[in-house]
């Protein structure tokens, strides 16, 4: 008989926005991030986004991180959404976090990305940022969360024309879902 060891590992829960960001060259950015307490270092790419801070909301939260981790400022009116939500369970090597989260879009001039804004964990956990394509997103073997990506770009365009032409969005629910380095 195989014998569990308890999951000692601190559990938190949080708020946070994700923001599918698109330049006029229609190039998703995402931020390649990792697990450095694990050997090899796993790697992921995600999308900008992060916690919503107390008294903040979520709009404010997703404008909010889209400059702090990019360098670029987008106005509240810009965002299309949110278009998703999804509870998330992220086990890494050191703690686990469940996430409850919101996807928004925007898009945005082609920019130059600053990481100036980056805290000291982001520093040290997502250590590149790429734009990419539909097809290079289509066909990649890297690991992307969330894995859905693609069929948020794509709700993403749909919401945008419903906004233009007056109508609102209706968030899709995405449900509960893990994506973890250590699975919970």
């Amino acid at each position: 008989m195989t014998r569990r060891t308890a999951d000692v590992r601190p559990r938190g829960r949080r708020r946070a926005m994700r923001v599918l960001l698109v330049d006029d060259r229609d190039r998703l950015l995402l931020f390649r991030d990792s697990d450095p307490g694990m050997a090899p270092v796993p790697h992921w790419w995600i999308t900008p986004g992060g916690g919503v801070e107390p008294g903040e909301q979520d709009v404010e939260a997703a404008v909010r991180e889209v400059f702090e981790e990019t360098g670029t400022r987008v106005a509240p009116a810009d965002l299309v959404g949110p278009l998703a939500t999804r509870v998330v369970v992220h086990g890494y090597s050191d703690v686990v976090t469940t996430q409850d989260e919101a996807f928004w879009f925007v898009r945005v001039p082609a920019f130059e990305v600053s990481t100036v804004g980056h805290t000291e964990l982001e520093l040290l956990t997502m250590t590149a940022h790429r734009w990419w394509t539909r097809e290079e997103l289509a066909t990649t073997t890297e690991e992307i969360w969330p894995r859905a990506l693609l069929m948020l770009w794509s709700l993403a365009e749909d919401a945008t024309e419903d906004v233009s032409a007056g109508g609102t969005t209706t968030p899709l629910d995405f449900g509960t879902v893990e994506e973890s380095t250590v699975p919970v």
